[in-house]
């Protein structure tokens, strides 16, 4: 597929309902190869169900979504008008790696077996092929020592970042990370922020929801603030941390910045 496309992602008119509850409220986004996007803002405020819109864990109500500037999925009213074809969608959506609040790691399987499985049984690629990439990634996520341990062996953090290593095995373009701190104890966090952080660096294109401000203002090309299933506002880490212009993100950054 060509790399000569114009946004490697982008939303139009994203919705998303449960029910009667509308989380989605058209959202309107594009993301340029290698950008960093920080998603801030309440409990609620829909960040976690657009990026799982993304990646089709959650089916769009309406809306278009574009990968690499191929329409992948247009929906109105809960219906399908258009898509890609299936087999074509799967190949873009290999292209997405996700990393969860929660580790999902398979207990049964060593660190390694679980930063392999994808690439092997998914990408059919050659067991020893994908073994090398693995322990290189378990290098750069400083878990080299930890290749033959069992998850339940392991803390919270390393966890997190096995689970990073095992999303990155499938070589994929874009990051997507859903408050991927959030369920650890305070002092396991910076070790995951700091294999994010050099991440970003290799140009990598991330979204990230997060609720980790000084990541968002150290890292982000451009920060995202929902609120009640819109983006609110958005910007750089400058425009958003100092000089917010709506009422609701001065707000959520004078509660939250003064905790």
């Amino acid at each position: 597929m060509s790399d000569n496309y114009e946004y490697i992602l982008k939303t139009e008119h994203v919705s998303k309902r449960f029910g009667t509850l509308e989380v989605l409220k058209d959202i309107n986004l594009e993301v340029k190869k290698g950008e960093v996007i920080c998603i801030i803002g309440p409990s609620g405020a829909g960040k976690s169900t657009f990026l799982r819109s993304l990646n089709q864990l959650e089916k769009i109500t309406s809306g278009k979504i574009f990968i690499k500037d191929e329409l992948f999925l247009h929906r109105e009213n809960d219906h399908t008008v258009e898509r890609l074809p299936r087999e074509k969608q799967q190949e873009l959506l290999l292209e997405m790696g996700m990393v969860f609040q929660r580790f999902n790691l398979f207990p049964h399987k060593t660190v390694l077996q679980n930063v392999c499985e994808a690439p092997v049984i998914v990408r059919k690629e050659k067991k020893d092929e994908v073994e090398k990439r693995a322990r290189d990634l378990l290098s750069k996520v400083g878990l080299s020592e930890k290749a033959d341990e069992y998850p339940s062996r392991l803390s919270g953090g390393q966890q997190q970042r096995v689970a990073i290593a095992r999303a990155l095995a499938m070589n994929p373009e874009i990051m997507l990370f859903d408050e991927p701190t959030s369920a650890l104890d305070p002092e396991l966090v910076g070790d995951v922020l700091q294999v994010m952080k050099e991440l970003a660096q290799t140009g990598m294109t991330m979204l990230c929801v997060t609720h980790e401000m000084g990541f968002a203002r150290e890292v982000a090309d451009r920060v995202l603030f929902m609120a009640d299933g819109i983006i609110a506002e958005q910007g750089t880490p400058e425009q958003i941390f100092t000089n917010p212009q709506a009422e609701r993100t001065k707000n959520f950054l004078n509660a939250i910045l003064e905790a």
